[in-house]
């Protein structure tokens, strides 16, 4: 009938004036966020950066650690911009953003399809708004297999509910959150565990105590620092009668 054939037409056109759906939500759902999408951009500085985030962009950086640069501040550096709605989607599904190798694919433009460069990077910072939490900043570094790289591995204290010296009116005080390691790509451990549950008041763990991959390389100095002591209870203040 013409009003099904119509109708069938007007589902089949396209209107080319509508938005175009960025590249990365043209992926599945189950791998789009395994996948940065970004875009080159030109312009550094205060204006160009605040430019990018009222575009609903992040302003990123990308560096290279091959050659004689081991650190991120040592090493040549690539202008992006990546989509603020994805990475804060990639943030949900991964709360080990910054120990995660993902993928990266540099695209010619926000609509376009072309790919100008891709690979794995290790997101190595993230910026953050104090009073919004809006991210502000994103900087990554090309993670190539067999290459080591600087991480800073968070600490997770395990075993509260069984602790020894807790049980005693004891108090657990964190000295460290993270530990730095030169790691290769194959072995970044997302986190550490450090299990305090055989722990009484006065005894404390060290960097050296921990069980990590034989390939990893401890680069924190103040290794004689603990990472954690239990405290003794505080003293009760004397209230006067």
């Amino acid at each position: 009938m013409a009003w099904r054939r119509g109708v069938r037409e007007s589902l089949l056109h396209v209107d080319s004036s509508l938005p175009r759906c960025p590249a990365w939500r043209l992926t599945s759902s189950a791998s789009h966020h395994r996948t940065i999408q970004a875009v080159p951009r030109e312009a550094s500085g205060g204006r160009a950066a605040a430019k990018e985030r009222a575009q609903g962009r992040v302003p990123s950086v990308v560096v290279s650690l091959s050659g004689s640069a081991k650190l991120p501040q040592e090493a040549p550096r690539q202008l992006l911009s990546t989509d603020a709605k994805q990475i804060k989607e990639i943030l949900k599904q991964s709360p080990y953003f910054c120990t995660t190798p993902i993928k990266l694919q540099v695209r010619a433009g926000v609509r376009s399809s072309a790919v100008l460069q891709s690979g794995t990077v290790l997101p190595i910072k993230i910026s953050r708004n104090k009073e919004t939490g809006e991210i502000l900043n994103l900087r990554m570094a090309w993670a190539e297999k067999g290459k080591e790289i600087p991480v800073k591995v968070p600490l997770e204290f395990k075993g509260e509910d069984s602790c020894i010296g807790l049980k005693k009116g004891g108090y657990l005080h964190k000295v460290r959150r993270n530990l730095k390691y030169e790691c290769p790509l194959e072995h970044i451990p997302q986190k550490i565990d450090v299990d305090i549950s055989n722990l009484d008041i006065g005894d404390k763990i060290f960097a050296h105590d921990l069980q990590v991959d034989s390939s990893l390389k401890l680069l924190s100095n103040k290794i004689t620092v603990p990472l954690c002591e239990i405290k003794a209870p505080k003293p009760e203040a004397n209230s006067d009668e």
